[in-house]
C-alpha cells in the first residue's frame, strides 16, 4: 500500500498522485518533449534547474534564474502548455559552484544565487550545502550544513516576490549531482537515525534564525535509498535495504523523501521506490543520455539517406565527429570525471551513463551540428527499416501507427519514452 501524501506536498507537486517527477535539465529539446508530454497526460511538470546550470553568473547554459524561467516558458508557449502549471525547481542550490572559494566567499555566491532563484518565483528550492569549500573537508557536520541551510533559506525568505512561498527539501546525505565518479559496487543507505538527525539539527538551524515559518514548508529529506549510476555501472533499488529508512517516514509527519540518482533505474524499481515514500523522483542525465542516443542515430541516418535535393548525402563530418572535436578541445566538463587510456576516454565521452557530454550542447557548435543535422534530413518521414535499424527502440510506435517517423518527433519521443517510464510509476497505484 502506498503511504498518503502530506497534504502541502499534494496541493503544491503532486495533484493527490503517489509521486512526481523531477525533470533536472536545460536543454531545449529535452524541456519541449517534457511540455509535451505534460500536455498529453494532463499533469503539473516539474523542472528544476540545478546550481551549475544556472546561476546569477550564468552557469554552464549562461542564464540566470529569471532568463531560465523565461526559456521554458518560451517553449511552453511553442508547445501550447498552461505556464501556470509549470512548477519551478532549484537543485543542489548551495556553494557548490564555489567549493574552491573560501566558506565565506562561496557561500556569499550561493546566497546571492538563491535569492535569485525566489525572485524568479521558483518554488521549489532544494537546499544543499552538504559539501565542504576551500579549506575543510569533503563532507560537513551536520550542524554545519543544517546552519548554513537555513541561511539559505533565509535568504531566499528575503526575496520572495508575488506569489506563493517555496516549499523547501533538505538532507546531509546528498549523492554527487550526475551521478558517481567512480566505479560502483555497493551502496550505503541511509540509517533511519542519522535521518532523524537531519531532521531536527535542519529544525533547530531554522528556528535560531527565527525562520519556523519556513521550516514548516520543508516537504522532503534527500537521503541515499541504494540507487545510484556512474559512467558504465548501475545499482538498482532493492526494497530490503530500504525497509527502515522508509519505516522512518512514519515518523517523520508532513514529510517525504526525496531520491536523486534515479537515472536507468528499471520501471519497476521506480514504483517500489514510490511506493516506500521517495515520492519526488529525479532524472537529468537519463533525459539528455536518450536525446543524444536518437541524435546520433538520426545522424547516421542521414549519411545514408540523399539530401532533400537528390544529392548524395554529405559524409564529411557528422555529429560525433563534432562533437568528439568539441570535447577534446574543451575538456574541463570531463577530464575529471573519467579515467583510462585514449579509447577508453573516447568511449566514455560520447556513451557514459554519467552524460558529461551534456554539458557541451549549449555551445554554439553543437547548437549548430543539431541544426544542420535536423535540415540535412527536413521533415519527411523516416523508413521504417531505418528507424529499426538506428532508433530501435522507437520503431514499434512508429509501426504502429502512433509515432510519426519524422526526424524531430522520433528525438522527442526518444526522451518521453523515458518520462513514460516515470509518469507510471507515479500514477501506477493510488495513494492511500
Amino acid at each position: 500500500m502506498i503511504r498518503p501524501l502530506p497534504p502541502l506536498l499534494s496541493q503544491r507537486l503532486t495533484d493527490d498522485a503517489a509521486g512526481i517527477t523531477s525533470v533536472c535539465t536545460a536543454h531545449p529539446i529535452v524541456i519541449e518533449a517534457t511540455l509535451a508530454h505534460g500536455l498529453r497526460t494532463g499533469r503539473r511538470v516539474l523542472i528544476e534547474a540545478t546550481c551549475n546550470q544556472v546561476n546569477q553568473e550564468g552557469g554552464y547554459t549562461g542564464m540566470t534564474p529569471a532568463a531560465f524561467r523565461g526559456f521554458v516558458e518560451a517553449i511552453a508557449a511553442k508547445v501550447g502548455f498552461d505556464p501556470a502549471r509549470i512548477i519551478l525547481g532549484g537543485d543542489h542550490l548551495g556553494p557548490n559552484p564555489w567549493k574552491h572559494l573560501s566558506p565565506g566567499d562561496a557561500m556569499g555566491r550561493a546566497l546571492t544565487m538563491i535569492g535569485a532563484y525566489a525572485q524568479a518565483g521558483f518554488s521549489k528550492l532544494h537546499l544543499d550545502t552538504s559539501m565542504g569549500c576551500a579549506g575543510e573537508p569533503a563532507a560537513l557536520a551536520d550542524a554545519v550544513t543544517a546552519e548554513r541551510a537555513a541561511a539559505l533559506a533565509s535568504a531566499a525568505e528575503a526575496e520572495v516576490g508575488v506569489g506563493l512561498s517555496p516549499v523547501y527539501v533538505i538532507g546531509t546525505e546528498v549523492p554527487v549531482p550526475g551521478g558517481a565518479q567512480h566505479a560502483l559496487d555497493t551502496l550505503a543507505v541511509t540509517r533511519p537515525e542519522a535521518a532523524f538527525r537531519t531532521l531536527e539539527v535542519h529544525r533547530q538551524a531554522f528556528r535560531a534564525r527565527g525562520r519556523d515559518d519556513a521550516f514548516a514548508r520543508v516537504i522532503g529529506v534527500v537521503v541515499q535509498p541504494g540507487v545510484e549510476f556512474g559512467s558504465t555501472d548501475v545499482i538498482g533499488y532493492q526494497p530490503v535495504k530500504a525497509e527502515a529508512l522508509a519505516a522512518a517516514l512514519d515518523h517523520m509527519p508532513g514529510l517525504v523523501f526525496e531520491a536523486h540518482s534515479t537515472d536507468y533505474q528499471s520501471e519497476g524499481a521506480l514504483a517500489a521506490l514510490v511506493r516506500d515514500g521517495f515520492a519526488i523522483l529525479k532524472v537529468g542525465p537519463w533525459l539528455t543520455f536518450a536525446l543524444r542516443e536518437a541524435l546520433y542515430g538520426l545522424d547516421a541516418i542521414a549519411g545514408i539517406l540523399p539530401t532533400q535535393d537528390g544529392a548524395d548525402p554529405d559524409r564529411t563530418e557528422g555529429l560525433p565527429a563534432l562533437m568528439e572535436a568539441l570535447m577534446v578541445r574543451e575538456p574541463e566538463y570531463w577530464r575529471n570525471y573519467y579515467a583510462g587510456d585514449a579509447d577508453a576516454l573516447r568511449l566514455q565521452r560520447h556513451y557514459s551513463f554519467s552524460d558529461r557530454i551534456r554539458y557541451y550542447w549549449p555551445h554554439r557548435e553543437a547548437q549548430h551540428g543539431v541544426e544542420r543535422l535536423f535540415a540535412r534530413l527536413g521533415d519527411r518521414p523516416i523508413p521504417g527499416p531505418l528507424v529499426s535499424q538506428h532508433l530501435g527502440k522507437l520503431y514499434g510506435a512508429v509501426a504502429d501507427g502512433s509515432l510519426a517517423p519524422r526526424p524531430r518527433d522520433l528525438a522527442i519521443a526518444a526522451v518521453q519514452q523515458v518520462l513514460d517510464r516515470y509518469d507510471r510509476a507515479c500514477h501506477a497505484t493510488p495513494r492511500g
